[in-house]
């Protein structure tokens, strides 16, 4: 068993996901192979989504994927198979995406199901992935109106200025 590629395409994976989270889109071009095709089976979008080729991928993700999309990708369980250059995972993940624009929280889970290959520099690439859902479900944020973002990491600072306002005058009151 080749122990060193499980943990470079595991890292990779992870790359992956931290890439698309903190939307990192020219990091993200070296995850793929140029030829790599996805099929991301979810129907918040009406029907699943099939891409081809890395430039593809990346540019929807870019494009799908703004300021105003939250995402939160949680990966585990890998079930890895090396075969000399080539590799297949299996991968249990969870995700959350909160689209502020739209006013929905979206949760769900599946099984990713990915291709490796190596290349001639010795990296390994994600030449596909996808998955099916075990379940996605979606929420209006306007039916938890307690709701709250106390932090978001592509938002400007809402009151920022009027937070440091409010923190100059309980300063400058006898007391505080």
């Amino acid at each position: 068993m080749d122990l060193a590629a499980l943990e470079e395409i595991r890292r990779l994976k992870y790359r992956y996901l931290r890439c698309v989270d903190l939307k990192l889109w020219d990091e993200m071009g070296d995850v793929f192979t140029p030829d790599a095709t996805v099929d991301y089976g979810t129907r918040a979008l009406g029907e699943p989504v099939r891409l081809a080729g890395r430039d593809e991928i990346v540019a929807f993700l870019r494009d799908r994927l703004g300021p105003d999309i939250i995402t939160v990708h949680f990966a585990s369980q890998p079930e890895i198979d090396v075969d000399g250059d080539e590799a297949s995972g299996t991968w249990s993940f969870e995700d959350t995406v909160i689209a502020t624009g739209y006013r929905v929280l979206i949760k769900g889970a599946a099984f990713y199901q990915d291709r490796y290959t190596r290349g001639g520099d010795g990296r390994w690439r994600i030449s596909h992935t996808g998955y099916v859902r075990t379940y996605e479900v979606m929420m209006s944020l306007d039916d938890a109106p307690s709701l709250k973002f106390t932090a978001n990491r592509w938002a400007a600072e809402p009151g920022a200025e009027q937070g440091a306002e409010q923190g100059a005058e309980q300063a400058a009151q006898p007391g505080a």
